[in-house]
């Protein structure tokens, strides 16, 4: 038979019953007397039983309730029986934040230091091997955080399908933290035979929805407040004339010199407050440290275990400390900032007093503060909160004029930048009319230039360019072979001079020209007659055509002998060549004619 709705209790209801009664363990009932506990909670006597009984709890209360004692202490009882498999939990509990799950991990070694459990505490920070070695030894109840849990069941170090029991704690807190997709998949993880402790300070519509998909027949406890605070807490707030940072650290300085504080703690809604609120009351005297999410976890832990032990009298932190903080000796919680999210109120101010001690709630609301204090108003069901009056509050000095100061030092930093930057555009006004002049006189100076250059086609290009880029195309001296290209049309007359002149030394001279001649005339045969004058002429009057053609060229027949001999010579002199070795060949065939015959008998002489 379904719960469909909540049972709902209130607070401070009297509870009868005890834990004796309640039907646990012989050892967790001895140490619930060592820790001094008799009779359980509201929410602890209804979710107690339900749990012992395999049934699904939908656990609905705000922090303080008993929350933690309501599914450690059955989840617990049902494991003292039984062992644990290497990297196979028996019990999983997931909590939102780090301090969470190490209050929640504290309070499991107190319940059970009779019991032969091994609880692991699995949260980032820690290094991998140590918790690797907690799981390969078996875990009953491991707690752990969404992300290093999905992490460590990725990298195969640990086997969900064992877990008997799984517990989520302050599920709307991780609804705020965007851990739901990770709680979605935990879910999908364990076996669907599992059994489900969801507890949860609100219930928004993604809760109720994870509730509708994962929970099987839960028994609804909701635990309901007349003024969702303690009583024993009384509430005061301090009106601020302004947003200003340095008069509200002013304001919180003066409020903790007048009040009779034995510790607090301080809340921001940013982390960067949070650091320099706490430097802020180090350099007044006051012992306070810092505690927010960007922290290393041994710090973090370090700094709780300060507060605690009364090393240190002021904790400054942000919202991610406002829950799993347990200690009952908190006289003060100020409020530095208003919180965005009314429930975070109730939280915060929910850190002192405990266990039936008297606690002071003091918060610093300013005009743009309005919006959010109405809706704790509205949440706590109060028309209005106590005013403190704070004398010449107005004449607090104001972070204005130390914006000034400190954008004078910055703004002089950056003046002076900008002074440096000015003198430079005055340097560079300066160095640009005199740059401006130089271009003046540089254009002066290379008209001549361009009247004087050879270079007539580039004329046009280098007037419209800077002087630099015409600088870069100097180079372009390397573009003259058109110069060299001009006699290419008259081959003729540069091979008449250079059979004239001195064969060895202008031998490269013709090998270029026949190299262009091979590019112009196709199958290059027409200088491969190299034989003899008289076989030409025998040969010329068989295809008149060409010899018609050869004809007109009567004083190159009568250089042939000459340029015959040059490059004879040319050939010792660079045997190593190419086109030598290919002359070399064709005179090795000596009886082929330019025509591809054989010669005949009656020509040979």
């Amino acid at each position: 038979m379904t719960d469909n709705t909540p049972e709902e209790i209130d607070a401070d209801a009297k509870v009868t019953v005890t834990f004796k009664e309640l039907g646990l363990d012989l050892k967790i009932l001895k140490a619930l007397d060592d820790l001094g506990y008799v009779n359980p909670t509201p929410i602890q006597a209804k979710a107690i039983p339900a749990a012992l009984q395999q049934r699904d709890v939908l656990g609905i209360a705000q922090t303080g309730t008993g929350k933690t004692g309501a599914f450690t202490l059955p989840t617990m009882h049902k494991l003292a029986k039984g062992r644990a498999r290497a990297r196979m939990p028996r019990c999983v509990i997931v909590c939102p934040t780090r301090e969470l799950a190490a209050q929640v991990a504290k309070d499991v070694e107190a319940y059970g230091k009779y019991l032969k459990l091994e609880m692991a505490l699995l949260i980032g920070g820690v290094s991998f091997a140590e918790q690797d070695r907690k799981l390969m030894k078996g875990v009953d109840i491991l707690i752990a955080t969404p992300g290093r849990l999905i992490d460590q069941f990725e990298r195969g170090k640990i086997l969900m399908t064992g877990v008997q029991t799984l517990i989520v704690d302050e599920a709307d807190r991780m609804l705020d933290m965007g851990f739901i997709p990770d709680i979605e998949k935990i879910f999908d993880m364990t076996p669907f035979t599992r059994q489900v402790l969801f507890f949860s300070a609100t219930m928004p519509s993604e809760i109720k929805r994870l509730v509708d998909q994962f929970l099987h027949q839960p028994v609804s406890i909701q635990i309901a407040r007349k003024n969702m605070t303690a009583k024993t807490v009384t509430q005061r707030i301090v009106r601020m004339p302004s947003s200003d940072a340095k008069q509200k650290r002013t304001a919180l300085r003066w409020i903790i010199d007048k009040e009779d504080v034995d510790n607090g703690i301080i809340f921001c809604n940013r982390k960067r407050d949070v650091d320099i609120v706490a430097k802020s009351l180090n350099v007044h005297g006051h012992d306070a440290a810092p505690i927010h999410g960007d922290l290393a976890q041994s710090l973090r832990t370090e700094t709780l275990n300060r507060f605690r032990n009364g090393e240190i009298k002021y904790l400054v932190a942000s919202d991610v400390a406002a829950r799993g903080l347990d200690v009952p000796t908190v006289s003060h919680v100020f409020n530095y900032d208003v919180p965005n999210h009314s429930e975070d109120y109730v939280h915060r101010i929910g850190r002192t007093g405990r266990a039936g001690r008297k606690g002071d709630a003091i918060m610093l609301v300013a005009r743009l503060d309005e919006g959010n204090y109405n809706d704790i108003l509205n949440l706590i069901k109060v028309k209005e909160i106590e005013e403190m009056e704070i004398p010449g509050i107005e004449d607090f000095p104001k972070d204005a004029g130390g914006r000034k100061r400190r954008g004078g030092r910055d703004g002089g930093k950056g003046r002076g930048r900008r002074d440096d930057k000015r003198g430079g555009r005055n340097r560079g006004q300066r160095d640009d009319g005199s740059y401006h002049d130089n271009i003046s006189s540089t254009d002066k100076v290379s008209k001549p230039k361009r009247k004087s250059s050879k270079r007539k086609s580039e004329e046009p290009v280098e007037s419209t360019e800077a002087p630099r880029k015409k600088e870069a195309r100097k180079p372009a001296e390397r573009r003259r072979p058109a110069p060299r290209r001009k006699p290419a049309p008259g081959r003729d007359k540069p091979k008449d001079i250079e059979t004239k002149s001195a064969p060895e030394e202008e031998a490269p001279k013709p090998k270029r020209e026949r190299s262009s001649s091979r590019r112009r005339a196709a199958p290059g045969k027409k200088k491969a007659p190299t034989k003899t004058v008289e076989e030409k002429k025998e040969q010329a009057p068989k295809r008149e055509p060409r010899s018609r053609s050869r004809s007109n060229d009567k004083p190159r027949e009568e250089a042939e002998p000459k340029s015959r001999n040059s490059r004879n010579s040319s050939r010792k002199s660079s045997s190593n060549r190419n086109s030598d070795s290919k002359k070399s060949v064709q005179k090795s065939k000596p009886g082929k004619t330019p025509f591809g015959d054989d010669i005949p008998d009656f020509l040979k002489f």
